[in-house]
Protein backbone atom coordinates (compact mmCIF):
# COMPACT_ATOMS: atom_id res chain seq x y z
CA UNK A 1 0.00 0.00 0.00
CA UNK A 2 1.81 2.98 -1.19
CA UNK A 3 -0.34 5.45 0.84
CA UNK A 4 -0.60 3.46 4.13
CA UNK A 5 -0.92 5.41 7.46
CA UNK A 6 -1.23 8.93 5.11
CA UNK A 7 -4.22 11.42 5.56
CA UNK A 8 -5.72 13.05 2.44
CA UNK A 9 -8.09 15.53 1.82
CA UNK A 10 -9.57 15.93 -1.62
CA UNK A 11 -12.15 19.02 -2.89
CA UNK A 12 -14.77 18.06 -5.82
CA UNK A 13 -14.60 14.56 -5.12
CA UNK A 14 -18.44 13.38 -4.73
CA UNK A 15 -18.81 14.11 -8.61
CA UNK A 16 -18.85 10.82 -11.06
CA UNK A 17 -15.15 11.90 -11.79
CA UNK A 18 -11.91 12.66 -11.97
CA UNK A 19 -12.56 13.91 -7.74
CA UNK A 20 -13.99 10.86 -6.37
CA UNK A 21 -12.17 8.39 -8.80
CA UNK A 22 -8.68 9.51 -6.45
CA UNK A 23 -10.61 9.50 -3.59
CA UNK A 24 -11.09 5.71 -3.92
CA UNK A 25 -7.23 5.61 -5.14
CA UNK A 26 -5.97 6.76 -2.38
CA UNK A 27 -8.47 5.02 0.05
CA UNK A 28 -6.83 1.68 -1.78
CA UNK A 29 -3.45 2.23 -1.38
CA UNK A 30 -4.43 2.82 2.09
CA UNK A 31 -4.73 6.37 3.00
CA UNK A 32 -7.29 7.65 5.27
CA UNK A 33 -9.36 9.94 3.60
CA UNK A 34 -11.56 13.52 4.01
CA UNK A 35 -13.50 13.66 1.26
CA UNK A 36 -14.83 17.30 0.32
CA UNK A 37 -17.89 18.89 -2.13
CA UNK A 38 -19.44 21.78 -2.50
CA UNK A 39 -23.25 19.65 -2.73
CA UNK A 40 -24.37 19.64 0.32
CA UNK A 41 -25.29 16.04 0.48
CA UNK A 42 -23.10 13.91 -1.89
CA UNK A 43 -19.77 13.93 -0.24
CA UNK A 44 -21.44 12.10 3.13
CA UNK A 45 -22.70 9.01 0.90
CA UNK A 46 -19.81 9.56 -1.34
CA UNK A 47 -17.49 8.92 1.81
CA UNK A 48 -19.75 5.78 3.35
CA UNK A 49 -19.49 4.45 -0.54
CA UNK A 50 -15.53 4.66 -0.30
CA UNK A 51 -15.03 3.22 3.05
CA UNK A 52 -17.28 0.53 2.79
CA UNK A 53 -15.40 -0.50 -0.51
CA UNK A 54 -11.66 0.07 0.80
CA UNK A 55 -12.16 -0.15 4.63
CA UNK A 56 -10.05 2.62 5.07
CA UNK A 57 -11.62 5.77 7.30
CA UNK A 58 -13.32 8.08 5.08
CA UNK A 59 -14.95 11.66 6.34
CA UNK A 60 -17.50 13.15 4.53
CA UNK A 61 -17.62 17.30 4.44
CA UNK A 62 -19.24 19.60 2.50
CA UNK A 63 -17.19 22.39 1.63
CA UNK A 64 -17.09 25.06 -1.30
CA UNK A 65 -13.89 26.21 -2.35
CA UNK A 66 -14.96 29.48 -2.51
CA UNK A 67 -15.66 29.79 1.15
CA UNK A 68 -13.29 30.56 3.16
CA UNK A 69 -14.74 29.63 6.14
CA UNK A 70 -15.64 25.97 4.96
CA UNK A 71 -12.71 25.44 3.87
CA UNK A 72 -10.59 26.04 6.89
CA UNK A 73 -12.92 24.23 8.75
CA UNK A 74 -12.27 21.29 6.38
CA UNK A 75 -8.75 21.22 6.92
CA UNK A 76 -9.84 21.58 11.06
CA UNK A 77 -11.83 18.78 11.44
CA UNK A 78 -9.42 16.52 9.39
CA UNK A 79 -6.58 17.41 11.96
CA UNK A 80 -9.18 16.80 14.56
CA UNK A 81 -10.45 13.87 13.02
CA UNK A 82 -6.54 12.25 11.82
CA UNK A 83 -4.11 14.57 13.41
CA UNK A 84 -3.08 15.90 10.10
CA UNK A 85 -3.32 16.68 6.65
CA UNK A 86 -0.31 14.69 4.51
CA UNK A 87 -1.27 15.04 1.48
CA UNK A 88 -4.02 17.71 -0.83
CA UNK A 89 -5.42 17.08 -3.68
CA UNK A 90 -7.49 20.07 -5.55
CA UNK A 91 -9.93 19.07 -7.46
CA UNK A 92 -12.34 22.03 -7.26
CA UNK A 93 -13.38 23.82 -10.54
CA UNK A 94 -16.49 25.33 -13.13
CA UNK A 95 -16.54 26.50 -16.30
CA UNK A 96 -19.04 28.61 -18.24
CA UNK A 97 -18.53 29.07 -22.04
CA UNK A 98 -18.31 32.56 -22.80
CA UNK A 99 -16.48 34.50 -25.85
CA UNK A 100 -14.36 37.91 -23.96
CA UNK A 101 -16.46 40.37 -25.39
CA UNK A 102 -19.17 38.62 -24.14
CA UNK A 103 -18.37 37.29 -20.26
CA UNK A 104 -20.00 38.95 -17.87
CA UNK A 105 -17.82 40.47 -14.43
CA UNK A 106 -19.67 37.57 -12.49
CA UNK A 107 -19.09 34.36 -14.82
CA UNK A 108 -15.44 35.61 -14.97
CA UNK A 109 -15.49 36.07 -11.11
CA UNK A 110 -17.06 32.92 -10.34
CA UNK A 111 -14.57 30.71 -13.05
CA UNK A 112 -11.50 32.36 -11.37
CA UNK A 113 -12.25 32.24 -8.14
CA UNK A 114 -13.53 28.36 -7.94
CA UNK A 115 -10.57 27.30 -9.85
CA UNK A 116 -7.87 29.49 -8.89
CA UNK A 117 -8.53 31.13 -5.90
CA UNK A 118 -10.04 28.03 -4.05
CA UNK A 119 -6.50 26.17 -5.14
CA UNK A 120 -5.07 29.05 -2.93
CA UNK A 121 -7.52 29.05 0.00
CA UNK A 122 -6.72 25.18 0.13
CA UNK A 123 -2.96 25.34 -0.37
CA UNK A 124 -2.45 27.94 2.51
CA UNK A 125 -4.79 26.08 4.95
CA UNK A 126 -2.76 22.82 4.94
CA UNK A 127 1.08 24.25 4.31
CA UNK A 128 1.38 25.26 8.19
CA UNK A 129 1.04 21.82 9.06
CA UNK A 130 2.59 20.35 6.37
CA UNK A 131 5.79 22.63 7.70
CA UNK A 132 5.78 21.71 10.97
CA UNK A 133 5.63 18.06 10.31
CA UNK A 134 7.75 18.46 7.80
CA UNK A 135 6.55 16.51 4.68
CA UNK A 136 3.98 17.14 2.46
CA UNK A 137 2.13 16.40 -0.88
CA UNK A 138 0.20 18.92 -3.08
CA UNK A 139 -1.42 17.62 -6.08
CA UNK A 140 -3.35 20.57 -8.31
CA UNK A 141 -5.84 19.68 -10.64
CA UNK A 142 -5.36 22.11 -13.83
CA UNK A 143 -5.82 21.69 -17.24
CA UNK A 144 -4.56 21.44 -20.91
CA UNK A 145 -6.36 24.53 -21.44
CA UNK A 146 -3.32 26.33 -19.39
CA UNK A 147 -0.83 25.09 -21.67
CA UNK A 148 -3.25 26.46 -25.32
CA UNK A 149 -4.32 29.55 -26.44
CA UNK A 150 -8.55 28.59 -26.75
CA UNK A 151 -11.40 29.81 -28.95
CA UNK A 152 -14.17 28.55 -27.63
CA UNK A 153 -15.17 30.25 -24.88
CA UNK A 154 -12.70 29.46 -22.24
CA UNK A 155 -10.59 32.37 -21.40
CA UNK A 156 -11.73 32.38 -17.76
CA UNK A 157 -11.18 29.02 -17.20
CA UNK A 158 -7.74 28.71 -19.48
CA UNK A 159 -6.45 31.85 -17.16
CA UNK A 160 -7.19 30.26 -13.88
CA UNK A 161 -5.56 26.79 -15.09
CA UNK A 162 -2.41 28.82 -16.41
CA UNK A 163 -2.64 30.32 -12.97
CA UNK A 164 -2.77 26.89 -10.86
CA UNK A 165 0.58 25.89 -12.62
CA UNK A 166 2.08 29.00 -12.15
CA UNK A 167 0.99 29.03 -8.56
CA UNK A 168 1.83 25.25 -7.58
CA UNK A 169 5.26 25.62 -9.21
CA UNK A 170 5.84 28.75 -6.30
CA UNK A 171 4.64 26.45 -3.46
CA UNK A 172 6.82 24.28 -4.81
CA UNK A 173 9.81 26.45 -4.24
CA UNK A 174 9.37 27.70 -1.42
CA UNK A 175 8.41 24.59 0.35
CA UNK A 176 10.70 22.32 -1.01
CA UNK A 177 13.30 23.18 1.81
CA UNK A 178 10.55 21.61 4.41
CA UNK A 179 9.89 17.96 2.78
CA UNK A 180 6.99 19.01 0.60
CA UNK A 181 5.94 18.65 -2.88
CA UNK A 182 3.68 20.66 -4.81
CA UNK A 183 2.70 19.42 -8.69
CA UNK A 184 0.01 20.01 -11.07
CA UNK A 185 -2.12 17.72 -13.39
CA UNK A 186 -2.74 18.88 -16.47
CA UNK A 187 -5.46 16.80 -17.88
CA UNK A 188 -7.00 16.75 -21.38
CA UNK A 189 -9.79 15.04 -22.91
CA UNK A 190 -11.38 13.26 -19.61
CA UNK A 191 -14.30 12.07 -20.50
CA UNK A 192 -16.95 12.27 -17.65
CA UNK A 193 -20.56 14.21 -16.77
CA UNK A 194 -18.62 17.62 -16.55
CA UNK A 195 -17.65 17.48 -20.08
CA UNK A 196 -20.62 15.82 -21.18
CA UNK A 197 -22.51 18.78 -19.93
CA UNK A 198 -20.48 21.13 -21.38
CA UNK A 199 -20.23 20.07 -24.94
CA UNK A 200 -22.28 18.75 -27.94
CA UNK A 201 -21.28 15.09 -28.97
CA UNK A 202 -20.50 16.34 -32.45
CA UNK A 203 -17.27 18.40 -30.16
CA UNK A 204 -16.79 15.32 -27.75
CA UNK A 205 -16.64 12.99 -31.40
CA UNK A 206 -14.13 15.51 -32.84
CA UNK A 207 -12.11 16.23 -29.73
CA UNK A 208 -11.22 12.33 -29.66
CA UNK A 209 -10.65 12.74 -33.12
CA UNK A 210 -6.97 14.53 -32.14
CA UNK A 211 -5.86 11.86 -29.61
CA UNK A 212 -3.16 10.10 -31.05
CA UNK A 213 -3.39 7.46 -28.55
CA UNK A 214 -6.91 6.65 -29.35
CA UNK A 215 -8.69 6.29 -26.69
CA UNK A 216 -10.83 9.28 -23.78
CA UNK A 217 -9.11 9.63 -20.87
CA UNK A 218 -10.69 8.53 -17.94
CA UNK A 219 -10.77 10.05 -14.28
CA UNK A 220 -8.84 6.53 -13.30
CA UNK A 221 -5.93 7.63 -15.67
CA UNK A 222 -5.39 11.47 -13.36
CA UNK A 223 -6.46 8.55 -10.25
CA UNK A 224 -3.05 6.99 -11.22
CA UNK A 225 -0.85 9.41 -11.44
CA UNK A 226 -2.47 11.33 -8.37
CA UNK A 227 -1.56 9.01 -6.40
CA UNK A 228 2.31 8.03 -8.03
CA UNK A 229 3.10 12.17 -7.25
CA UNK A 230 1.57 11.46 -3.69
CA UNK A 231 3.40 8.38 -2.82
CA UNK A 232 7.08 7.86 -1.57
CA UNK A 233 7.90 7.15 -5.45
CA UNK A 234 7.19 10.56 -6.51
CA UNK A 235 9.34 11.83 -3.95
CA UNK A 236 11.80 13.89 -6.25
CA UNK A 237 9.25 15.36 -8.43
CA UNK A 238 8.30 18.83 -7.50
CA UNK A 239 6.96 22.24 -9.28
CA UNK A 240 6.44 19.98 -12.06
CA UNK A 241 3.14 20.15 -14.74
CA UNK A 242 2.36 16.62 -15.68
CA UNK A 243 0.15 16.88 -19.36
CA UNK A 244 -2.30 13.73 -19.18
CA UNK A 245 -3.31 13.98 -22.80
CA UNK A 246 -2.86 10.55 -24.64
CA UNK A 247 -0.14 12.54 -26.83
CA UNK A 248 -2.53 15.51 -27.81
CA UNK A 249 0.14 17.46 -26.52
CA UNK A 250 3.38 17.31 -26.48
CA UNK A 251 6.05 19.16 -24.48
Amino acid sequence: MRLKDKVALLTAAAGAGIGQATAMAMAREGASIVLTDAHPKRPFSVAEKIQEETGAECLGMQCDVNDLGQVKAAVRAAEERFGRVDILFNNAGINRLARVEEMTDEVWELVINTCLRGTFYTCRAVLPGMIERRFGRIVNVASIAGHLGLADGQAHYAAAKAGIMALTRCIAAENAPHGITANTIAPGFIYNEFLARIYPEKEISRMLESIPYVRKGTPQDIANIAVFLSSDEGEYLTGQTLCATGGSFMH
